[in-house]
Parts: C-alpha cells; sequence; structure tokens
C-alpha cells in the first residue's frame, strides 16, 4: 500500500506511567459514562458480524480490491478469506483476523460514522489489536487503521508499523493537507523528524498472545492557526503528541473511509468513533472497560 519510506530514523517516545483502579460498570451507569455514550458515533463490536453495532451512518463494512477502487466496492468481507469474522478470539467475544494479504481492502464509509472536518474539528478513535507482530507482519508498512478521502500523506489519520530490521516501531501519523504540511513537495527523508506529523513509540506494549489497546485523540484542526494537537494512547497511557501545528484537513465526505487492515496482519476488536477529543483520563477508562464499548449503549 505504502511506498513512502525507506528505513528512516525514528524519535523514541517514553511511555508516562498512570494507575488506573475502578469499577467499569459504574463508569457506564455514571456522568462520565453518559457523557462518552452521548459522544459515540460509531461501534463496531466484531462479535456477531463484521458490520457496525452501532453507527450514525452506514453500518456496513465494504470490500475493495484496493484502496484506489473504492469507488467500485461491494459490501460484506471477502469471499476468500484475506480478512474474517472469528467469533471466539476476540478481547471482547468476536474479533476482525487479517491473513497475509495485501489486498482486498476493507473499511467502513466515514461519513456520519466520523465528524469531518469543519471548523475546530476534533474526535477520537479508539480499538484493540492482538498480532505477533515479530513473526506475523510483513516487512515495510501496515497500517491497522487509516481514515481519509485521499492518500495517506494528504489529510490522512492512521497508525501504521514499520517492520525493518533494526526493530519494529508504531506509529501515529497526522497529515494535513499536503499542500499544507508539505507545501514545496519535499521527499520524506529529507524532512528533519521534528518537523515530521508523527508520534513514534520504539519500544511499544505489543507482544505476542497479547491485546493492546489503542487511542489517539485530535483537536482544534482546522482553526487557521498553529494549535492543532494529536495524541497517541496505548494501554490507557499517554505515548506521546503531535502539537502546535497547523492542521488543515479537506475532505470529500461521500469518499471518506475508515481503512482496516492495511497490510496488518492480526487481529482488530471492539473499534469505536467520538465526535471529540477525550481526555488522558476517559481514555484510561475506556481501556479499563471490563467488557468493552458495548457497556456504553443505551441498554
Amino acid at each position: 500500500m505504502k511506498t513512502k519510506i525507506k528505513t528512516i530514523p525514528c524519535v523514541a517516545i517514553a511511555c508516562m506511567s498512570v494507575a488506573t483502579s475502578w469499577d467499569s460498570g459504574a463508569l457506564a451507569q455514571g456522568n462520565s459514562g453518559k457523557s462518552l455514550g452521548k459522544s459515540l458515533s460509531f461501534h463496531a463490536s466484531f462479535d456477531s458480524s463484521p458490520d457496525a453495532d452501532f453507527a450514525r451512518g452506514d453500518r456496513g463494512i465494504w470490500q475493495a480490491v484496493s484502496i484506489n477502487k473504492r469507488d467500485e466496492a461491494t459490501k460484506g468481507l471477502p469471499g476468500g478469506g484475506e480478512v474474517k469474522l472469528d467469533p471466539l478470539a476476540g478481547r471482547f467475544g468476536g474479533a476482525i483476523r487479517f491473513g497475509k494479504s495485501k489486498g482486498p481492502i476493507v473499511f467502513f464509509k466515514a461519513e456520519d460514522n466520523f465528524t469531518m472536518p469543519t471548523l475546530n474539528w476534533s474526535g477520537t478513535v479508539c480499538f484493540w489489536l492482538k498480532t505477533d507482530f515479530a513473526t506475523d507482519l510483513l516487512d515495510g508498512f501496515c497500517d491497522p487503521i487509516q481514515i481519509t478521502s485521499k492518500q495517506w500523506d494528504d489529510a490522512s489519520l492512521f497508525v501504521e508499523f514499520e517492520k525493518r530490521a533494526t526493530g519494529i516501531p508504531f506509529r501515529l501519523g497526522v497529515y494535513a493537507d499536503k499542500s499544507v504540511w508539505n507545501p514545496t513537495g519535499r521527499n520524506f527523508a529529507d524532512i528533519p523528524p521534528v518537523e515530521r506529523p508523527l508520534v513514534t513509540v520504539e519500544k511499544s506494549p505489543f507482544a505476542s498472545g497479547n491485546w493492546t489497546h489503542v487511542a489517539f485523540a485530535f483537536e482544534k484542526f482546522n482553526s487557521g492557526k498553529q494549535d492543532g494537537h494529536a495524541s497517541l494512547y496505548l494501554d490507557g497511557k499517554k505515548m506521546g503528541e503531535i502539537g502546535a501545528r497547523t492542521q488543515t484537513f479537506t475532505w470529500e465526505p461521500k469518499r471518506a473511509s475508515i481503512m482496516l487492515g492495511l497490510s496488518y496482519v492480526g487481529m482488530m476488536d471492539d473499534l469505536a468513533l467520538f465526535d471529540r477529543a477525550l481526555t488522558q483520563e476517559e481514555v484510561s477508562d475506556l481501556f479499563a472497560l471490563k467488557s468493552g464499548i458495548g457497556e456504553l449503549l443505551p441498554k
């Protein structure tokens, strides 16, 4: 999918320790849980269906031959088993399993399910991943999730692994309109690390047999000022942020897609989208939910 970079030096982000001890049922029933539930715009538990359990827009999962063929997509998972629902293997119930294949792609439609770029745009994305990333991941780049109406380096939000000989860093990428973040068209390798719109975690908690909670939140995008921020969280802990940047995003709503498992090998569970930037405490609360995001939905 990506052909962007060869091996490049990365900046390590130190992990901040956060202790969490509380009853998730109390959260779901209390004011914090109600606030989170009200802000939830999309949830796919992957328990009994690949389609979403709750959505403000289209609930269906779609498949396409490639990223550039999304206009020719059809509903459902690929028939060849490249991506399949595993009803017993999830962090909570079922999960989506991605095999060792680079196509076809699967995605949800972002329109109405995710906030579209507007003035002072904000939002949060969270999910669980499980991968034996040292042995299963293919060499190079893979994106467990990528959200855009364009391409990976043009008005795009994503997380990625990069498998290379010296390690497997995990990153959050937040690329504004290409004309904004890279107006002169520089080669990526020539851009100083401090200018790259990435949070890089060299030593992440991913390990064989373990589920890892991934979340990222962004705020003050499309403000016209250099005040846009985006934060990456793993297992409820803040790993770093992209801050003080002009984050101008423009999307075509009908083409905006929540693409899953681009060249990724492993499982995903309990995908959720929120229409605002959640706080550090709220992300930690989501990580600690005993039964997943479904706890936030009305009973």
